[in-house]
């Protein structure tokens, strides 16, 4: 009898053994992937669905063990949707990625002086993002009100996920350019030349546009103030460009700065009506708090960088060295 006993111990002791040596395999195996595969978790899949899915992929051989295996850990079964990377770890780690929705991201990024032209065209290519903005109602859908859409969109880079919508993205540019505008208007100068954060902001896609060079936006900024101070139009070119829109050539004639546009500011006084590009920080920043300096004229060097002047002599000095002497 006890040799019976003894034998029947045994016989457990072994099937157990084998029974976890199985398991242990099993949650090693791995997912016979090639590396980095994308693969879809639609709404709705369950670990049933997903593992026979995988299993007609020739992914794994067959899904009863793996159900054994969520059956001990419920957790396993909380998949959620999303698009995933898989790759050739084990079964059970690649399960685990979708539990926690660790899906592929994916990134859209706005330049600095971008204009909205520009932002929407790029928007409407991005990989795996879902075009639902309605082109009569943008400002609309992204701000929450009419207010025009231009310069209200900050230069950063944004991530998200498979089939997210570009309005989600956009509206989270504007959100953090509302919060950025509203920190710096806190911390403006006094005796600035506009009276609201929008008018702030419109001079900032100025500096942006007008510079490449970041160093010089406080001395440009420093010089448009000093001629909104002095009732100077601000005689800016990039303003000129924006007005003209498409039928701007690439190349600024004369007869473009005497032709009347809302954003002509060789022929308006003041700021033009709305930004003309998304400003970055720093030109915001400029706008709001420029240096103190007596420059009313600048010139481009040719090189992106500007010679400032304080006076009308000075600059058409300016202009025959940088300008003129380069053209002859």
């Amino acid at each position: 009898m006890l040799r019976v006993i003894l034998s029947v111990l045994f016989l457990a002791v072994i099937t157990t053994a084998v029974g976890y040596q199985q398991l242990q395999a099993t949650i090693n195996s791995p997912l016979k992937v090639a590396q980095n595969t994308q693969f879809e978790v639609k709404h709705g899949t369950g670990f049933n669905k997903l593992c026979q899915q995988w299993q007609a992929n020739n992914w794994v051989e067959s899904c009863w063990r793996y159900q054994v295996i969520a059956k001990l850990d419920p957790t396993l079964t909380d998949l959620k949707a999303g698009l995933y990377e898989l790759t050739a770890d084990s079964v059970i780690n690649n399960v685990k990625k979708i539990n926690q929705g660790q899906q592929i991201s994916f990134s859209f990024t706005i330049i600095e002086g971008q204009n909205l032209r520009e932002v929407l065209s790029a928007i409407k290519k991005a990989d795996n993002l879902q075009n639902d903005l309605k082109s009569d109602e943008l400002s609309t859908q992204i701000l929450g009100n009419d207010t025009h859409l231009e310069g209200w969109l900050f230069p950063d880079t944004y991530h998200y996920h498979n089939n997210d919508t570009a309005s989600s993205v956009l509206k989270r540019a504007a959100q953090k350019m509302q919060q950025t505008l509203d920190d710096a208007w806190q911390q403006r100068a006094a005796n600035l030349p506009y009276k609201t954060a929008y008018e702030a902001l419109i001079m900032a896609s100025i500096i942006e546009k007008e510079t490449g060079l970041a160093s010089e936006r406080p001395l440009i900024a420093s010089a448009f103030v000093n001629r909104l101070n002095t009732n100077m139009r601000l005689q800016t070119d990039p303003t000129v460009i924006y007005g003209l829109g498409a039928d701007f050539d690439g190349d600024i004639k004369r007869k473009d700065l005497r032709d009347y546009t809302p954003y002509n500011t060789y022929r308006i006084n003041g700021l033009p009506p709305t930004p003309i590009a998304m400003p970055s920080k720093a030109a915001i920043l400029a706008a709001v708090n420029p240096p103190q300096s007596e420059y009313v004229y600048f010139v481009s060097k040719g090189d992106g960088s500007h010679q400032f002047s304080t006076t009308l002599k000075q600059h058409n000095a300016a202009v025959k060295t940088y300008i003129l002497n380069k053209k002859n």
